[in-house]
């Protein structure tokens, strides 16, 4: 899909809302350290949790309570990255399901637990079931929407998030989806404002929501290099919810960008321990070898490499980041094709796009590489990282004019990416062979 779209999502407010809203991080962060914001003992999702087994305790035949449960477990498997707990909140909705047979609560549960899980066809086809039955339900159409972006199916996740803003404007779960979609289309700052709107309507004691909230605001700044207020945002968002593993993941990118590798490493390994997922590993060993802790870096590839492989069969799995071990660090460019060809017959995401492109390039399909990376540009993402594998690509199939342009956006989009050292030398020797033409 081709942004452009200058009606999409119509916004309202949009001038002075980015520095409001960091004025309003710094000013709730004195707040938080004043003591007028009380920490809680326990994080909002456990505080659901225990609350749904007092209730569960009082009458078990009630359907109510075992919805409610089975949504906090949800709740907090994203709090911890932990998958476990969408496992007990399918054995809740199981109960539930026996209690009132196709009750819609828990059959649209089951659909958030199916997109935990990364099991989109499944999500989608089920959450078309329920939009069908209940035609009106806003977070329907957010689960569909969920979906329809994973799969790659980017019209039809547009039409659903506009539904949702039309059907209750301005609510949270459509504002969120809304600004994954302008980011994907290319519009970064209109992505930043609707986050801006999506937090200033949460509820203050929701305290993981509004931090994840400032995580995407922080991952839309890096994407533009914007590294100061990235890290304000942060440590705003660790004040509300300390160890948080998003938070964590974007501050070690913060610190890679500022060339500060040993606390890069440090945060990606409290990260790591936090959430010990392969793709989590594999960001670790990076770091080690930025950091020139090569043989650290080389057991943590090892170790991401077996355990990424053990899952390459499941729906949440690593492939991506295998494609990028097989085909930037362990030159086995024939594995990182065939992986990311299964891959991209599961979704086609512009993610994954990106990735098959990349396997491609690394095994000399350079024309197969350009159009796929082509139909994942269309969509209208501005990514450096994007632009920089656009730009090699172009430059092996001897398209200097375009090669140097996909260099120059992702300088231009991002001049402190991780790309950007690789881009500034390959943009260098590009332009004197240019110059000769």
């Amino acid at each position: 899909m081709q942004r452009g779209h200058e009606g999409f999502f119509k916004l309202c407010e949009r001038s002075q809302m980015r520095s409001h809203f960091v004025a309003m991080v710094v000013l709730l962060s004195a707040v938080t350290a004043s003591g007028q914001a009380p920490a809680e003992k326990l994080s909002p999702a456990e505080q659901k949790i225990a609350w749904a087994k007092k209730a569960i305790e009082k009458d078990p035949a009630r359907v109510q309570p075992h919805n409610d449960l089975a949504l906090a477990l949800a709740r907090r498997a994203r709090e911890t990255s932990n998958p476990v707990y969408y496992q007990q909140a399918e054995e809740e909705l199981a109960k539930s399901l026996r209690l009132a047979p196709a009750n819609f609560d828990a059959e649209k549960i089951q659909v958030w637990v199916l997109l935990g899980q990364h099991k989109f066809a499944q999500a989608q086809e089920k959450a078309k079931a329920l939009n069908r039955r209940a035609p009106d339900d806003v977070l329907v159409y957010g689960m569909l929407a969920d979906a329809q972006i994973e799969l790659g199916n980017y019209p039809e996740a547009e039409a659903a998030v506009q539904w949702m803003l039309d059907l209750r404007p301005g609510n949270v779960p459509a504002l969120t989806r809304a600004a994954y979609l302008r980011e994907l289309f290319g519009d970064i700052e209109g992505a930043v404002e609707f986050m801006n709107q999506a937090y200033e309507r949460t509820p203050h004691y929701e305290l993981e929501d509004r931090a994840w909230i400032l995580t995407q605001v922080v991952h839309l700044e890096l994407l533009r290099g914007r590294l100061d207020t990235a890290e304000k945002v942060l440590l705003h968002a660790l004040k509300l919810f300390p160890e948080y593993h998003y938070a964590l993941a974007n501050f070690a990118k913060v610190r890679t960008a500022q060339k500060k590798y040993p606390e890069a490493v440090d945060l990606l390994q409290k990260r790591f321990r936090a959430a010990p997922h392969p793709e989590n590993l594999f960001d670790l060993a990076v770091a080690l070898e930025k950091a020139g802790r090569r043989d650290e870096a080389k057991t943590a590839y090892a170790e991401f490499e077996q355990k990424a492989r053990a899952e390459m069969e499941k729906p949440d799995n690593s492939n991506r980041e295998l494609v990028f071990y097989y085909a930037d660090h362990a030159s086995q460019p024939a594995e990182a094709l065939r992986i990311a060809r299964a891959e991209i017959g599961r979704r086609k995401d512009v993610h994954t796009l990106d990735a098959y492109a990349w396997a491609l390039y690394v095994s000399g399909e350079y024309a197969e590489a350009r159009k796929q990376m082509e139909t994942a540009l269309a969509v209208g993402i501005h990514d450096a990282k994007f632009f920089y594998h656009a730009g090699a690509i172009a430059a092996k199939l001897g398209d200097s004019a375009a090669a140097q342009r996909f260099l120059q956006q992702s300088l231009d989009l991002n001049p402190v990416s991780e790309v950007a050292g690789v881009v500034g030398k390959s943009l260098a020797a590009l332009k004197p062979a240019s110059g000769q033409s």
